[in-house]
């Protein structure tokens, strides 16, 4: 009997690959990808896509979605109580495990594993601590097409921002720069590959800047 989990969804390469692995070892059961809308721009977290881009990326990887909102900058303590909530109610369903695409944050890794555990909720991590160089040629080479979505300005050009995340892309990233951006260089939206039934339609509006990151606005087609 296959296990039943929770995905934690940014709908980001990480996430995607994090899918990817936990279908792949075939003894897992994804119930639902989850994701943080932001109130009042009804946009994923830090990545800034459109919730309709993600809720139709969920439909053609044919997985439930389930959208947790939060408000902008939201305290450790009032996103920790939305997460809670949501993690309860698939809990009295028996559903307590969350699968995460972290790659080798141990701060990160630690908040989750002490939070997630006051809630009587198992991690799991099944890419974590591969190698990122590697693992960036392995998602290009599958066939999964993405654009980077959000670029921090403090590591990288504005003019990366709606770039494809392709070969090319990653070989011209500059020295320090994580060629996954697990350091937060950079963000991405997955639109087609392997997992998914069909591409996900969208066009490149414009690039913005908030604070140090730019952003480009992906629009739905």
């Amino acid at each position: 009997m296959k296990e039943r989990v929770l995905l934690s969804w940014s709908g980001g390469k990480d996430s995607m690959l994090a899918l990817r692995e936990v279908r792949r070892a075939g003894h897992y059961e994804v119930v639902a990808l989850l994701t943080t809308i932001v109130e009042g721009t009804e946009r994923v977290g830090m990545h800034g896509v459109p919730r309709d881009l993600v809720a139709r990326q969920a439909e053609a990887l044919g997985a439930p979605l389930r959208e947790i909102s939060i408000p902008p900058f939201p305290s450790n303590d009032v996103y920790e109580a939305r997460l809670g909530e949501v993690l309860r109610e698939y809990a009295e369903d028996g559903v307590r495990s969350v699968v995460f695409g972290d790659l080798f944050l141990e701060d990160i890794r630690r908040y989750r594993d002490e939070s997630l555990a006051r809630l009587g909720v198992r991690p799991i991590y099944p890419i974590w601590r591969r190698e990122t160089g590697a693992l960036a040629r392995e998602f290009t080479d599958l066939g999964f097409r993405a654009v980077l979505v959000c670029v921090d300005l403090r590591v990288l050009d504005r003019s990366f921002a709606g770039r494809d995340y392709d070969r090319a892309l990653v070989d011209a990233l500059p020295a320090g720069v994580d060629r996954c951006g697990e350091n937060g260089e950079f963000h991405t939206f997955v639109y087609d590959g392997p997992e998914l039934c069909s591409p996900v339609p969208f066009a490149r509006g414009a690039v913005r800047e908030e604070s140090s990151f730019a952003y480009c606005d992906l629009l739905p087609c």
